[in-house]
C-alpha cells in the first residue's frame, strides 16, 4: 500500500514523521500521549516545557512532541512547528467555558505558514465525564467544516480510560477522507486504514 511506497521513496524500512501535539493546559495532551506509548497513566503531571516520546507501529518511527499549554508557554508553540508532518490538538470536552479560547489558538496555529497543508487530528477528549460536549458539536463549534486548505479529522475518547485510544498511534482511527469538502467522520476506520491515512497525506506533501 502507501506505506511500501513511502518506504521505496525513502530507501529506509522505517518512515519518521514529527507530530506535535498541542492544546490548552488541562486538556489531556500528557495523558493521552501516554495512552499512546502504552504508557501507565496514574501519575500525570501538567507539562512545564515539553515533552517527546518516539512510538514505532506499521513501520513508522512517530515522534510526537507534546508542548504544554499554559498561557504563558503558547507564545513559544510556533517555534516547534518546522517540518510537522501530523498536528493533534487535544481539546477538554467537559471544560464548555473554554471553548472560545481552545478554538481561537487553534484558529491561530492553522494560520501559521509552517503548517500550511498540514493535516490536522482533534482529540475531543475527556468523553468519560457527564458535561463533555460530542465531538460532532465541537467540530462544529470549532468550525473545522471551513478548513479547506486540508484534510482533518476529529475522534472522541478519554485518554484517562482509554476509550478511543488504542496502543500505537494507529488507534487514533483516522478515516480517509474522499474527494469533495472535509467533513467529520462518524465511522471508525481499522488501525492499518488509520496509518495508511497518515502515509497518504505524508506522500501528499512530499510530491
Amino acid at each position: 500500500g502507501l506505506l511500501s511506497v513511502i518506504q521505496k521513496l525513502k530507501g529506509s524500512p522505517e518512515q519518521e514523521l514529527r507530530i506535535v501535539l498541542l492544546g490548552l493546559d488541562n486538556a489531556g495532551k500528557t495523558t493521552l500521549l501516554k495512552r499512546l506509548a502504552s504508557e501507565e497513566v496514574s501519575t500525570i503531571t501538567p507539562t512545564q516545557g515539553f515533552n517527546i516520546k518516539s512510538v514505532h507501529s506499521h513501520g513508522l518511527k512517530l515522534n510526537v512532541w507534546d508542548i504544554g499549554g499554559q498561557r504563558s508557554i503558547r507564545p513559544y508553540w510556533k517555534k516547534y512547528l518546522g517540518s510537522t508532518d501530523l498536528l493533534i490538538y487535544v481539546i477538554d470536552s467537559a471544560d464548555q467555558k473554554r471553548f472560545e479560547e481552545t478554538g481561537q489558538e487553534l484558529a491561530e496555529l492553522t494560520e501559521d505558514e509552517s503548517l500550511t497543508g498540514v493535516p490536522l487530528l482533534v482529540f475531543a477528549n475527556k468523553q468519560d465525564l457527564v458535561t463533555a460536549a460530542p465531538a460532532a458539536e465541537i467540530a462544529e463549534g470549532l468550525s473545522l467544516h471551513t478548513y479547506r486548505d486540508r484534510e482533518w479529522q476529529i475522534q472522541a475518547c478519554s485518554a484517562l480510560s482509554g476509550e478511543g485510544v488504542q496502543v500505537e498511534m494507529g488507534a487514533c482511527r483516522l478515516c480517509r477522507v474522499g474527494r469533495g469538502p472535509k467533513g467529520l467522520h462518524s465511522h471508525l476506520s481499522s488501525l492499518q486504514d488509520g496509518m495508511n491515512w497518515i502515509s497518504s497525506q505524508i506522500m501528499n506533501r512530499k510530491k
